[in-house]
């Protein structure tokens, strides 16, 4: 495995900041056209959800500034759908992508001795595995 640069690091908290940016809007989105009875209480989970998501960017877009690097304001594209179901397997597996990331983040800071770095990326990490579970419990896994 190639030893980590506070260059690289910075390169990929962007990645995941981008990505955050993707998950605020998709979600913003699903909750408004998510469709029947059934997803009443979840509509209302997707809004805190992207709250969640872009208080995650303001934690790294803070982090990427403070290590010197520039906050990205790119982003890839929202996944979206007409289909409910579909739209719920969509968050989850952004979900589950986000989860493998910041683990592999989180040992990246501590490589680094970034342990504040570490400790924030943990916090995120908590919230999304919280998504995930919420996301999985709806879709009845």
């Amino acid at each position: 495995m190639e030893k980590i640069t506070k260059e690289k690091l910075i390169e990929l908290l962007n990645k995941d900041l981008a990505l955050e940016y993707t998950a605020c809007v998709q979600y913003t989105q699903h909750q408004g056209v998510l469709k029947g009875a059934m997803y009443q209480s979840m509509q209302k989970e997707l809004i805190i959800h992207a709250q969640e998501e872009l208080a995650h960017a303001t934690i790294l877009a803070s982090q990427i500034d403070y290590l010197g690097g520039v906050p990205t304001v790119d982003m890839p594209s929202p996944k979206i759908s007409k289909d409910s179901i579909e739209m719920l397997t969509q968050d989850l597996a952004g979900e589950n992508d986000a989860i493998s990331r910041y683990i592999a983040r989180v040992r990246q800071a501590e490589e680094l001795n970034l342990y504040h770095l570490a400790q924030q990326l943990r916090n995120i990490l908590a919230v999304e595995q919280e998504h995930a579970m919420d996301l999985e419990q709806a879709l009845g896994k």
